[in-house]
């Protein structure tokens, strides 16, 4: 099969945090009609979450990441402007810096009653948001072969990715504290090593003839096979802020299983390392994000993020070029340079609290980056990118 006639579609999944514009804590109780009006203008495209100072979108099926571009910046367009109609704003961040999970009220619906009542505190502290990316993949045996391989490359996704480094009013010191809480619930993490869909549909049979788990949704891993449609689900990463970073981890995702099937289709593979060599690697992506230096397994040395980064799109080059996904996937060079949202909501803290802020009034500053940087269209060049010029207390656009 040729690289250039296989089209992995993919449909791309967010969950954004609900602002009250007053206080820029947490909405903890969304106002009444406010998911009535997202739904008139977006229908199913848009859900609740576990909390109610969240809320999810999904695209459509999408062929290229260039069809999901102009979806994803209307339905996020979509959400912020009804957000402001009922008195909120929007942010695309995985973390809020100071709001506790404990001031949060859960949506009552039947599937977040069991899931509050089967984790209790663990579901309660959900107050974190994601990107999930799925990847269509009709082929039962081959979506488990290549979720065996890309298994490899979930840090370095992450890694792009970061933007939860508050939580709770700290600096955590990491750039992703939210695999730190997601990591909490049982059946999270990376997946196991599979050696068929078999394998994998005899896991869940076990589960549930069992009791134990009756709902393969409830399997929280990094990555999956999604039980609700034909692809292969990516769960690994945080939220971008910036549009244009998204469509970049999906360009990623997208180019990265078209180079495994090339290699496949060539009577290659990629090598299948321990997991606890990839956990580590993962913890270097949360801990440092771009700055991190990830353990090449193969030559057996730590490179860093951007120098991996150069390498990797240059291995999807072909790939990428052949899936209308090239400029996307560049991208990603600007982002290990740059920084990621992580990196910026820091250095708003920092100049802020320089500039003589309290600790308070530097994570509002963020809070008021975070709104403004959310519903733009592009992600700005790396001399514009700089949050040195915001003043902290500063209002969110209305």
């Amino acid at each position: 099969m040729s690289i250039h006639h296989e089209v992995f579609s993919i449909g791309i999944e967010e969950e954004y945090l609900l602002i009250d514009p007053e206080s820029r804590a947490l909405a903890g109780r969304q106002p009444a009609g406010f998911m009535g009006r997202c739904k008139e203008i977006l229908g199913s495209r848009v859900t609740h979450e576990f909390l109610q100072s969240q809320v999810e979108i999904g695209t459509g099926v999408c062929r290229t990441v260039g069809e999901a571009r102009a979806e994803l910046l209307d339905l996020r367009q979509a959400v912020a402007a009804s957000a402001e109609e009922f008195g909120m704003r929007m942010i695309a961040a995985s973390t809020h810096p100071w709001s506790h999970w404990r001031d949060q009220e859960p949506v009552d619906m039947e599937r977040y009653r069991i899931l509050g009542a089967e984790n209790r505190s663990l579901a309660r502290r959900m107050a974190i948001c994601g990107m999930h990316v799925h990847a269509g993949i009709e082929d039962l045996n081959l979506r488990v072969d290549l979720m065996n391989q890309v298994s490899y490359f979930m840090p370095h996704l992450l890694a792009l990715s970061t933007s939860s480094p508050f939580w709770e009013g700290h600096d955590t010191g990491l750039k992703a504290f939210r695999p730190i809480i997601i990591g909490d619930l049982p059946r999270s993490g990376l997946p196991e090593v599979f050696e068929s869909w078999n394998d994998w549909t005899e896991l869940l049979e076990d589960l549930a003839t069992t009791g134990v788990v009756t709902d393969p949704t409830k399997i929280w891993w990094d990555l999956r096979p999604s039980s609700r449609h034909p692809t292969l689900e990516i769960r690994i990463c945080d939220v971008c802020t910036w549009l244009e970073d998204g469509l970049t981890i999906a360009a990623l995702y997208q180019s990265i299983l078209a180079f495994l099937l090339h290699l496949r289709n060539n009577n290659q593979r990629w090598r299948q390392y321990r997991r606890i060599l990839i956990l580590e690697n993962k913890w270097r992506a949360q801990r440092y994000g771009v700055e991190a230096e990830l353990a090449d397994f193969g030559k057996r040395i730590v490179v860093p993020v951007p120098d991996l980064t150069d390498e990797l799109i240059e291995i999807l080059r072909p790939h990428a070029e052949a899936l209308g996904c090239i400029a996307e996937v560049e991208h990603a060079r600007t982002i290990a340079r740059r920084g990621t949202s992580a990196d910026h909501q820091l250095k708003v803290y920092h100049d802020a609290l320089a500039a003589g802020a309290s600790d308070h009034e530097a994570q509002v500053a963020v809070v008021d980056w975070l709104v403004a940087q959310s519903v733009q269209p592009d992600s700005p060049a790396p001399s514009q990118a700089s949050p040195t010029e915001l003043q902290f207390g500063q209002q969110p656009p209305t």
